[in-house]
């Protein structure tokens, strides 16, 4: 087999060698100083702390609701005056919606 020579002189399989790189790996990347080690654990201290948030998510979800229910009307009242051909604001007469609840289940 190709060998590489160790310092001692001795000659060494590929996969000893490999062991060897791996060991040196190991050794240089397990020691820290201790100022690395100080930096890392204010870091970590640093990253538990909670986020500020502008809006909180209660009041996010209050938006995304009331703006739901607003694009829910807006499109009612689109879709009852401009493809329906009637007065927009009679999709939010409740006689209207009887009048579509009857015509849907028959009771007419």
């Amino acid at each position: 087999m190709a060998t590489d020579q160790n310092p001692n002189g001795k000659k060494l399989t590929k996969e000893q060698e490999r062991e060897r790189k791996r060991k040196a790996l190991d050794e240089a990347t397990k020691k820290k100083t201790s100022s690395e080690k100080g930096k890392a654990s204010s870091k970590e201290k640093k990253s538990k702390v909670g986020r500020r948030r502008i809006l909180p998510i209660w009041l996010r979800l209050l938006i995304v609701l009331v703006l739901s229910a607003a694009a829910l009307l807006l499109g009612v009242m689109v879709g009852y005056g401009v493809i329906g051909d009637g007065k927009p604001m009679d999709a939010l007469n409740w006689e209207t919606w009887q009048h579509i609840i009857d015509i849907v289940t028959k009771t007419e």
